[in-house]
Order: structure tokens, then sequence, then C-alpha cells
């Protein structure tokens, strides 16, 4: 016994040593050399030279912990720095990212010369070959058409003439011209070079990759750039590769023989690859400014099943095949494209206490690969044939992000080049927490999610505004679940969802949850859950302008969430949907479009007023809502807690934080802006008078005398129908027509929208008999209301 817990000790103690060995530190300074042994009074020159020292000694001791000190300086990386499974436990960490600068430029050391009054030139190393050029730590423009413009919309300034017939016909070479344009339902950008000049003038395009819904380019919303001839304002260049000649026109303080000027030469900084079988495992970056790389939207962009994205599957920081790996209290800056990726598997990745500005593309992304996704289809109108389909729940491999964390970044200005972006992006992948982050000032979504696949998602705390900028049609946070119940002809889903009800969770296995979050989108919706986004709670979530949408899906459950000015937008539900709506604040009417069927339980909720509150309860939902003030603490400060006496405590909701959005960290929370404070509406401002839509028609109760007169009434009573939409069934059948009045319905009298309402709730048949005034002349009409 006294032998056997002897052995036990010295086990122990060896096991105690090898745990507290200490890091082997390898040091890399501006001022080493690479005859330096990489100590620390000896340091490396280049972090590449730190990197082929850690093989080494991994070569000797695969367990050892290695840490390569960055000391302060810019590192210009001649390629980027790879990080294989051998080089697993290696952490790259700077003295601070104010200090330390990894970037994918040179330094241009030119003479240059006076070309004209306005600009200069200088001779270049044939060799160079890039698209950014940045000075004083600042990109200037490539020469374009129309010029710069900050607050310009879309590109920053547009004109439907940029590729005109007239204008090629201007430029002495066009060959090598950047065409940018939007979607044509502004859904994403197209980008295209130009290669040549057809017989008829027009130009010659290469490109148009970067979407998955394809349409013609936008007629209107269009740039163009990389022409010489359009070099007409300050702060334009243009290089001309035939000569090797740098054009410019130096912006307002520069001094072209001076200031420090770099060119972009490398499009990625840190790839950190392993495998399935063998990943990179346990390897942290940190306290590093990485900058200046190249713009990546000509590169091979693919589809991401059927959402509407196409993505470049690379970044200026990438990870495929990785296990606890950690990326943080860096800064991202002047990046061409993607910032951050994890691309097939990753396990435990963090990304934590991040600053991304000013980038072309997506700040965050998680792209699984496709061989997981069973049967899967990668365009919105394609499907795979029930018959023909994989039947299994959940993935097929293993080659998707899970259980990673996005956490107190700091994004914004992202999407500069490329509209088809997001502050994180999510496909293909399962369990991804995005905490505390402050995302802004994007052209499209804040988060996106672009599939079902597989769920189990917590978005919360987030601070998420100003976005869809530069796009239509889409929410502060967006998402699709085209997955594999779901099919381009609605009848058919119908059918094959009725049949199998719990279809939908075949691939949103788990639930995502969106909670404790502030959003505020003003060219579309708060929150947008698009075609057939399912298995989502969301809870306890602050929308300040445009509310929430849940298009067709199944599962969703809202609750206790405030939506100020807005409500919710119920679009085309299925019969069976199962979808909740309790215990919510909202400030107008439900804003239903086409709906099969109203939910699963839609109630105690507060509307501002009696005739937003009677519309849901013609569907015998909402039969226990209320209508009235919120009172607001102080909304004047974004704090939409209410007091002790608000009816909406009574209702079941509860108040939540309100000072715990978007970023955390000291030094980011700074600097960081917050959403616009919306002007709140007064809750019994025009209560009998709203505009609601009622079967996709938008009724009004007379008001005045002015509108008495102008439809021929007697008195000032009736329901204007001020908008019809021809799929409505009231419509249909010589119905209700725009411009009618409704004096009487069901033969009582209507004064106004809420008597209308209060008639139809007890109305039970499929028709109902109306008297209205059409062209100052009563009418006696029969509708159909179902």
């Amino acid at each position: 016994m006294k032998n056997n817990i002897l052995l036990l000790f010295l086990f122990t103690f060896v096991l105690a040593c090898a745990t507290n060995t200490k890091p082997i530190e390898i040091y890399v300074s501006v001022n080493g050399t690479s005859a330096n042994d990489g100590s620390k009074a000896k340091p490396f020159s280049s972090i590449n030279q730190a990197i082929n020292k850690a093989k080494a000694l991994k070569s000797n001791n695969l367990d050892a912990e290695i840490i390569i000190n960055v000391l302060p300086g810019d590192y210009y990386l001649t390629q980027a720095i790879e990080i294989p499974a051998v080089l697993s436990g290696v952490s790259i960490i700077g003295t601070d990212a104010s200090e330390v600068h990894v970037k994918g430029s040179v330094v241009l050391d030119s003479k240059w010369t006076k070309f004209n009054e306005n600009v200069y030139v200088t001779l270049v190393d044939n060799s160079l070959d890039f698209d950014q050029l940045i000075i004083n730590g600042k990109a200037q423009l490539l020469a374009r058409y129309p010029n710069y413009d900050e607050n310009g919309h879309y590109w920053q300034g547009y004109a439907a003439d940029a590729i005109s017939k007239e204008r090629v016909a201007s430029w002495e070479n066009p060959k090598g011209a950047l065409f940018h344009a939007l979607h044509g339902g502004r859904w994403g950008g197209f980008h295209f070079e130009i290669t040549g000049v057809n017989a008829d003038g027009t130009p010659i395009l290469k490109g148009g990759h970067q979407n998955n819904r394809g349409s013609k380019p936008h007629k209107e919303y269009r740039m163009v750039e990389n022409v010489f001839e359009e070099l007409d304002s300050p702060g334009e260049w243009f290089l001309n590769k035939d000569t090797n000649k740098l054009y410019y026109w130096p912006s307002e303080g520069v001094n072209v023989n001076e200031d420090h000027i770099e060119v972009a030469v490398l499009k990625d900084l840190i790839q950190v690859v392993g495998s399935l079988d063998n990943p990179v495992k346990n390897v942290t970056i940190s306290n590093i400014t990485f900058e200046n790389t190249q713009r990546t939207f000509m590169e091979d962009f693919e589809p991401l099943l059927r959402s509407d994205w196409t993505i470049y599957r690379g970044a200026v920081v990438f990870f495929e095949g990785t296990e606890n790996c950690k990326v943080e209290n860096s800064v991202f800056t002047n990046l061409g494209g993607n910032v951050i990726m994890a691309s097939k598997y990753n396990k435990d990745l963090v990304v934590e206490g991040n600053h991304i500005y000013n980038c072309g593309g997506s700040a965050v992304s998680f792209i699984g690969d496709p061989s997981a996704v069973r049967s899967p289809s990668f365009n919105y109108g394609q499907f795979v044939h029930f018959i023909d389909m994989d039947t299994v729940h959940g993935p097929k491999n293993e080659l998707f992000p899970r259980e990673c964390l996005v956490d107190n970044n700091l994004i914004y200005r992202i999407g500069r080049v490329e509209k088809q972006t997001a502050g994180v992006q999510i496909s293909m992948a399962m369990d991804i927490t995005v905490r505390h982050n402050s995302i802004y000032n994007v052209p499209r979504a804040g988060i996106n999610i672009g599939d079902g696949t597989w769920g189990g998602h917590v978005l919360e705390f987030n601070d998420v505004f100003n976005t869809v900028l530069e796009t239509s049609d889409h929410g502060s946070f967006n998402s699709w679940g085209r997955d594999r119940f779901w099919h381009p002809k609605r009848g058919k889903m119908d059918s094959l969802t009725t049949a199998i009800p719990d279809m939908y969770k075949w691939d949103a296995i788990k639930t995502t949850i969106i909670r404790n979050n502030r959003f505020r989108c003003d060219h579309g919706w708060d929150i947008d859950l698009d075609d057939g986004s399912s298995n989502y709670h969301i809870y306890n979530n602050l929308m300040l302008n445009s509310g929430l949408k849940l298009r067709e899906g199944f599962n969703r459950v809202a609750e206790n969430n405030i939506m100020v000015n807005n409500s919710l937008h119920p679009h085309v539900w299925f019969a069976n949907s199962e979808d909740v709506f309790k215990h919510n604040i909202v400030g107008d009417t439900y804003q239903d479009v086409g709906l099969l069927g109203w939910g699963k339980d839609l109630d105690y909720n507060l509307f501002p007023n009696e005739a937003a509150m009677m519309k849901p309860q013609i569907y015998n939902r909402d039969k226990h809502s209320a209508f009235g003030d919120p009172m607001f603490v102080n909304p004047e400060q974004l704090d939409f807690s209410v007091s002790k006496n608000s009816p909406a405590l009574k209702l079941g909701f509860k108040n939540f934080p309100m000072d715990q959005f978007g970023v955390q960290k000291e030094s980011l929370k700074k600097i960081a802006k917050t959403p616009e404070v919306p002007k709140i509406k007064d809750p019994s401002e025009n209560e009998n008078n709203p505009v609601v839509a009622w079967l996709r028609n938008q009724l009004k109760s007379i008001e005045s005398e002015q509108e008495q007169s102008a439809y021929g009434l007697n008195t000032a009573e009736g329901v204007i129908i001020l908008r019809t939409w021809n799929g409505s069934p009231a419509v249909k059948n010589d119905g209700i027509k725009k411009g009618d009045v409704i004096l009487k319905a069901s033969g009582q009298k209507v004064i106004t929208v809420k008597d209308f309402f209060r008639i139809n709730s007890e109305n039970k048949s499929d028709k109902m008999e109306l008297l209205i005034m059409r062209n100052q002349s009563e009418k006696q009409i029969t509708i159909n209301v179902k």
C-alpha cells in the first residue's frame, strides 16, 4: 500500500512538472536580423523567421508551447504566415495593437515628377501588382466615375452612364476598367472587369459571379474605376501596367516626395490550416494591427446553398481545420476583402475584443463545407425531389464550424467594396455564439444566417444599427431557411410540410436564440427571418424602428420584445406554422401579408390603441391583449424599460437590461457609436384613425369635413379604402376598390375602423355584405373575407 501511494505521488509530481513547463519564447523586432537566434537580446527580423524556428523546435518536442513575441514596429510580409498542425500551441502576440502592425503592403520609394498641373507620376517596379495605394496610413481612391462622395449613398457616388457607349468611347484604353453595380433588386452587388469593347461600342464584361440570385446590373446604381481619364480629383490614382507608371493627384496636405507611401500586394496575412484528422490546436493571435491587403471581389466565389449569397472562401486571417484557436485584442483595417473566416471544420474558435473597420468584405464569417449538408441545393430555384432526398436529420459529416464565439468586437464600415457582406456571417454551422458586439454602418445585414443548417446559435447583447445602407429588402439581422423542406413553388411546399410537419427540423436541428439585442434598421426590418427561417426563439430584444418580420417558416417563438413605432410583420405563414407571439410591446398593428394561418398563439401583447389591437382579434388572436401607453422610463436616453404602472407588466411583459447592448470592452466602448434615438409616436395619436392593413388592403377612418366632402358623404363617418391588393379576397370578383368608403358591414353602421373590425370579428361567414360609397353613389356589394 505504501509503495502504491509513493508511486501515485511520484506520478502526480511528474505530471505537475510537465504541466508547469514554461513556454519557449521567441522574439521578433524590426531592428533584428536574420542572423540572430530569436532571443530577446537577439530577435529575428521577421515573423516568418520565428515561424521557421518554431517548426524546428516542434520537430524535437511536438508538445512544446511556443510564444512568438512581436515587438513594436511595422512588419511587411512578403508572403502570408502559414500555421499548420505541427505548430499547434504557438501564439503570435504583439506588445500592443497600437505598436505592432502586420501589413500586406510594400513601401514605395520613388521619385515623383509633375505630369500636369494637378497630377504627379512615378515609375514603379514591373513586379508590383496592386489595387490599393496607401499614404500616411490612409487608402487613396482608384480613379473612378463618378467621384467619391462619402454621402453619395450607393458606391459613395453612382451614375447611370458609368459605362455608357459615349463614356467608354472617351477612354483611350478601357481594358482593365472595373465596373461595379448593385443587383437589379438591390440585394447585393456585382463586380466586372472590362476586357474589351464590342463593335457597337458597348464594353465586354467579365465577372458578375458575386451573387447567388442573378439579375442584370442595376440601371442607375453604378460606378466604374481604374480608368486613367477619370483621374480628375484629389486623392485619385491610376497605375498603367503597360508602362509601369503610377499617376496620383495628391490629397490635401500630401507631399508625394516626403510622405509615407505603400501599395498593397498580398490578399491574406495569416493562414491557420489543418484538417479534420489533424487539426491545428491552441493557436492564439493577439495584440496586432493587420492592414493593407488587396481586394478580392474578382476571386472565385461559391454559392452558399440556396441563400442569396456567394462568397470567396478566403480571408486575411483564415482558419480551417482548427480547435481552440483565438484572435483577440487586435485591429483590422484597410483590408481589401473578408477579414476573419472559419472555413469547414473549426471547433471553439474565439474572436474577441477586436476592432474591425474600413474593410472591403465581411468581418467574421463561419462557412461550412456543402459536403456536410444532406441533399443540398445551391440556388433559389433548385430543389431535390423528395424521392431522391436524404431524410436523415442533421449534418452528413464534420466539416463545419461549431461551438465558436464572437465576443466584444467593434465592427463598422465593412463591405466598403463588396455589398453581399455582413458583420458576422454564418452558413452551414452549429452553435455559434455572437455576443456583445457593436456592428454599424454596413451596406447590408449586421448579422446574417444563410440557412437552417444546423442552428443552435445564440445572438445576445449585440448593438446592430445603421444597416442595409446600400441594399434593400433585408434586416439588421437577416436569415434564410431554404433547407430540405423548402420549395420555390409554395403549393408543393405546403403539401410536403403538411405531410411531414417536423421536416424543418431535419436541418434546423437546434433552436437559434436571439435575445437581449438592440436592433435598428431604416431600410428593411430590425429582425428579418426570410424564406423558411425556422426554429427560432426571439426574446428580450429592443427593436427601434422597423419591427420583426417572420416570413414562411416553422416554430418561431417571439416573446417579451419591444417594437418601437412598429410591429410584427407576418408574411405568408403556413397553416401549421406553430408560431408564437406573446407578451410583446408593439407600436402599431400587425402588418400581415398572405397568411394561411395565424400561428399557434398570439396573445397578451400591448398595442398602442384599440383599433390596432382589434385587427388581429378578427382572426381570433390577441383576445387577452390590451392597448395603451407602455410608459417607457427614459426613451430619450434609449432606456425603454417600462415603469411599474405600465399596462404591459399586467400582460406578463418583463423588463430586461437596457445598458448591456454592444461592446463592453472599455477601450472599444469609449469609441463605439450608438443608434439614433427614435421619436416616439404618442400612443393616443390618431387613436381612431390609424392607417391599418386588412387582407393586404389599407384602411383609414374618415376624420375630417374635407374627407367628407371629397367622398360625397352626408357625415364624417365611414372607412376609406386607401389602397387595394389585387390578390386580396376582398378585391376579387368585383369587390372593394381604391377610393370606396365603407358605410355599413353586415347591416351594421361603420363609423370608424374599430367598428369595422368589431363587425368582422363577429362575422362567421366567408362573405360579408357591405354598403359602400363609390364615385359619390351608394352601392351594395358582397365581398369575400377568406
